[in-house]
């Protein structure tokens, strides 16, 4: 059986593990070392999602924003009634202005229609139709469209069981506060949506809070000419149960009986809220009524009979067929009404998934952060003995003449008591950085050229030419405190530590993407690896600042380019072997963040594409025993969770604001949103306190909220969408103005103009 570990590597594991796991990175082949074409964010794409997502909450709002239970309605008896003519205050329920001259008609003596408004409703309607059934009769029900969508199938089952179907509009408006082509397409479509369920059409519509004929004002004449001209029959009632008030079953039958023998159209509710009072009543009035001689009918068959009776033609009711085109729209108004309703429904539940993923990791965040910070802090902590053996430094550069100096000279003159190598390796630079390098004559620095090969072939490059056994990752224009290398190394007093991250600042903060750049890295870079040490898992050794053991790396396989992330990629390889992972917070170094949105979307999403690409490399790895299972399940839970699952979904906290400063209570919406942004600052200032940093920068945090964290939206979102793409990247490289040197305690100066940036190389 072949040796578990590759010929040339070590074959002993961290002190005090056992071996459970080969060596994870492999190098690859050259077909999967091959470069491909990274795509640019497709803004039409990203146009065409919001576009859809804008539609949907349109529809929802629409379907929704305009309905009223019927005990809200605003009473408008006692207007003028001047421009009514007589003819429709003084006759019936049934009110036809389809001719020149308007008419009305009531139901034939000891005949009774009951009425429903405002369904279908699902738990009411079925029980209201039960009733009906039992006892035989028929019933008409003027169903609201938004309700009709929600349930076309019992809309369906009233048709087909011989109910009558009317018109009640689409969201339950007053029509006279509304403009004549928006009444028109309140009937419009609700006509298809009734075609679209039914295959039907109607030509019954009731106004909704309408009542009797007699309280028609003149406000409500215009309403009723326009149903004429659409080929309405307006229909109100003669009486109403009034079971909207909920004020017992005696109430209701004792409303509905009809003087004398006389016809009646009543009115009840089979939605709108509890409606067991008028299920009861109705199962009490119906056999009264019929016992006191009246038939049951619709709106329809007693218009029919009480037209043939007056011996009158022109004038019919009942429902016709619908035309193809009208059951198609209607069908597929249907759809996206409940494709609305669907996608709502989802992001409410993302909703409660954000909230309880951003308080979960918030408090998982003030606990274990702060005992981080205490356990440090607390007298006489130390990592082991102090660490004094001597540190290689490796750079490597590719075109960075701007800063190279100063971060070299940075480093060659750290106070580290066992001396500091830095070795540069110019991966192919073509604007004299090497010689600038070589140039600055310090004594312990070497300088290394080799062709263009990529960054982790030029730092395995670094590592193989460094003297010592720690050694030190930075970028090239990172710029580091005079005692950073000194503390960085200190934790390695402890031989279970294979890797050490420091502590990254922005130098440049002038500009306001540099001030929104600082505080997303000391919220959320620097304070999650207090969060990631407390635990184990740490996922990333930042390229800017890190340090390593020579055998930790050797164990690991070293640098490889077969994810965009190999500070990450690395750093999981080192967790998996069983090394210890820490951060080390005192050992600072400054560096220069992008200055423009282009540039710092090229930065992010090579982050967060590389750590996608890392995750998946090492995704089998959480079915391991041993060191390994442990820390991909937590290293791979936590990323899952609070770097793509989170981020992706935590739009929807910003989609459903809009929605309710738009369409809902402004101001619950407003405080929730305050609530959100409250959190955001108490995190934030527990952040900076633990760095040591001044609070004064915070008053951008509720703009980066509305405008950085849209962009890093964005950037996830096509890192998930190429995330199968295997692309790669080469350097991408930044055109530098430098920073100032930086002593112990004071951030460097700020450049003086901005920075034309493009992705840095590695992570903060």
């Amino acid at each position: 059986m072949s040796h578990p570990y590759p010929p040339g590597r070590p074959t002993h594991p961290p002190p005090g593990r056992t071996p459970e796991q080969p060596r994870q990175h492999a190098r690859p082949g050259p077909a999967a070392r091959a470069r491909r074409f990274i795509p640019r964010p497709s803004w039409a794409v990203y146009a065409m999602v919001f576009v859809l997502l804008g539609g949907i909450l349109f529809v929802q709002a629409y379907a929704n924003g305009s309905f009223i239970p019927d005990y809200r309605a605003e009473n408008t008896f006692g207007s003028g009634q001047d421009d009514v003519p007589d003819e429709i205050l003084e006759g019936g329920p049934i009110v036809n202005t389809t001719a020149d001259r308007p008419q009305s008609y009531r139901l034939p003596a000891r005949t009774i229609a009951l009425t429903f408004d405002d369904g279908p409703d699902p738990i009411w309607t079925p029980a209201v139709l039960e009733v009906l059934e039992k006892h035989q009769v028929p019933g008409t029900f003027f169903v609201l469209g938004n309700q009709v969508v929600r349930s076309p199938d019992l809309v369906r089952e009233l048709a087909e069981k011989g109910h009558e179907l009317g018109v009640h509009t689409f969201t339950h408006p007053h029509l006279t506060q509304i403009p004549g082509w928006q009444r028109r397409m309140e009937y419009t479509q609700t006509q298809l949506v009734i075609a679209g369920a039914t295959g039907q059409r109607s030509n019954l519509l009731r106004f909704p809070y309408s009542s009797r004929a007699d309280a028609f004002v003149d406000q409500d004449w215009p309403l009723l000419q326009q149903a004429g001209e659409l080929g309405y029959l307006s229909v109100v009632n003669d009486l109403d149960s009034r079971d909207w008030e909920r004020q017992g079953v005696e109430g209701m039958i004792e409303r509905t009986v009809p003087e004398g023998y006389s016809g009646a159209v009543t009115l009840w509710h089979d939605s709108g809220g509890d409606r067991s009072q008028t299920v009861e009543a109705l199962d009490r009035y119906i056999p009264l009524m019929k016992e006191r001689g009246y038939t049951f009918t619709t709106i329809s068959g007693g218009l029919n009979r009480a037209l043939a009776e007056a011996g009158a033609t022109g004038t019919t009711a009942g429902p016709t067929e619908a035309t193809f085109t009208e059951r198609w729209r209607g069908q597929m108004l249907i759809m996206a009404v409940r494709a609305a309703d669907g996608t709502f429904v989802l992001f409410g539940v993302l909703f409660v998934l954000v909230g309880t993923l951003t308080i979960g990791r918030t408090v998982l965040l003030f606990v274990l952060a702060r005992r981080h910070a205490r356990k440090r802090r607390r007298k006489g902590f130390a990592w082991g003995p102090p660490v004094t053996e001597p540190v290689s430094v490796i750079v490597p550069a590719y075109n960075e003449k701007e800063g190279i100096a100063e971060a070299v000279r940075s480093l060659a003159t750290g106070d580290h008591p066992g001396g500091i190598e830095v070795v540069v390796v110019d991966d192919g630079s073509t604007d004299g950085t090497a010689d600038i390098a070589a140039g600055l004559g310090l004594p312990n620095v070497r300088v290394v050229r080799k062709p263009n090969g990529g960054k982790p072939s030029a730092l395995n490059t670094g590592v193989a030419l460094a003297r010592h056994d720690l050694i030190v990752m930075v970028d090239g224009d990172t710029v580091f405190e005079p005692d950073a290398v000194r503390r960085l190394v200190q934790p390695f007093g402890d031989p279970q530590v294979g890797a050490v991250a420091g502590n990254v600042k922005v130098g440049n903060r002038r500009s306001m993407i540099a001030k929104w750049q600082h505080i997303e890295y000391v919220i959320g870079f620097n304070l999650d690896r207090r969060l990631y040490e407390t635990l184990r898992c740490m996922p990333t050794i930042p390229g800017a600042i890190g340090a390593f053991r020579r055998e930790a790396l050797e164990y690991a396989g070293g640098m490889t380019d077969e994810t965009l992330a190999e500070d990450t990629d690395i750093t999981m390889a080192l967790g998996r072997a069983g090394w210890k992972v820490v951060y080390e917070e005192s050992a600072r170094a400054w560096t220069e963040a992008p200055a423009s949105f282009g540039q710092l979307w090229k930065q992010r999403y090579r982050w967060s594409y590389g750590t996608m690409q890392a995750m998946w490399k090492h995704r089998r790895s959480v079915l391991d025993k041993g060191a390994s299972g442990r820390f991909s399940r937590r290293c791979l839970a936590f990323l899952t969770l609070f770097g793509v699952l989170l981020p992706l979904t935590a739009p929807v906290i910003d989609l459903l604001a809009i929605y309710g400063l738009i369409f809902l209570n402004r101001t619950e919406t407003a405080l929730a949103w305050a609530a959100m942004l409250g959190l955001q600052f108490l995190t934030a200032i527990v952040a900076f306190r633990l760095d040591k940093e001044k609070l004064g920068v915070l008053w951008v945090l509720p703009l980066q909220q509305f405008v950085y964290r849209q962009l890093m939206y964005l950037v996830l979102l096509q890192s998930v969408v190429t995330a199968l793409t295997g692309g790669r990247l080469g350097w991408q490289k930044l055109k530098r103005t430098g920073l100032a040197p930086v002593g112990p305690a004071a951030p460097p100066s700020p450049v003086p103009a901005p920075v034309a940036a493009t992705a840095r190389r590695g992570r903060p």
